[in-house]
């Protein structure tokens, strides 16, 4: 059964489930405290933000947004699948972009694209199925499921954040890889994604430490 991560409390419940099945966590836990539940909007406006937003600062990718949710409401797959390019590109948005979200737009009218489903496959075969989509790479996949659809095993093994703090947190050596990340997270399944909200919490506190307030990294196109 797929968990979902649909409420501060599910995470709570998540989160201590987490600290039952890997020891390793508490000490984590232990300096970050409880995480808070992030959210963004669910369906194809949510996945269009994240895509909108790489690669871009976060101001850039805030008006930007700002420009097309104002332009097209509702902001939907048929309202941007109808949009002419030309349009698209006057509210900031670059080629490679308009195509992905194009793309994706076909994807949803004709049906070969279903977010309801998708938020109740494995987390691995949801990751696959959005990763096929043209433009749309693991990061981005992982951060959909994870913050639009509350996938609660969805496993962001490309951010840099979460691998430095799996890095610290864990004694390793050197910074894991999105490959050994796979791995690494065995242990959390089918928690992957609660665990994702905790190693968050944790690198905040890290940087913080450091005197520095950190972020997540903001991805291309194809990471």
């Amino acid at each position: 059964m797929t968990v979902h991560l649909n409420s501060q409390t599910d995470l709570e419940d998540a989160v201590h489930a987490l600290l039952r099945q890997d020891p390793r966590l508490k000490p984590v836990f232990e300096l970050t405290g409880m995480p808070a539940l992030r959210r963004r909007e669910p369906g194809f406006a949510g996945l269009a933000h994240i895509v909108t937003g790489q690669q871009l600062s976060t101001a850039s990718a805030a008006a930007i947004w700002a420009r097309l949710s104002a332009a097209f409401v509702p902001f939907d797959h048929d309202s941007l699948r109808k949009a002419r390019a030309e349009q698209l590109g006057r509210l900031g948005l670059s080629a490679a972009k308009i195509n992905t979200l194009k793309s994706i737009a076909r994807e949803l009218a004709a049906e070969r694209l279903n977010f309801d489903v998708l938020g109740n496959e494995d987390a691995d075969a949801a990751h696959n199925t959005l990763t096929a989509l043209h433009g749309i790479g693991p990061w981005t996949a992982d951060i959909y499921l994870l913050f639009c659809l509350g996938h609660g095993d969805a496993w962001p093994a490309g951010d840099l954040a979460v691998q430095e703090a799996v890095k610290i947190g864990l004694g390793l050596k050197t910074r894991p890889t999105p490959k050994e990340m796979a791995p690494l997270a065995e242990p959390w399944r089918p928690l992957r994604g609660a665990a994702a909200h905790l190693w968050w919490s944790y690198y905040r506190v890290l940087k913080k430490r450091e005197g520095v307030i950190g972020g997540q990294q903001r991805p291309g196109p194809k990471q």
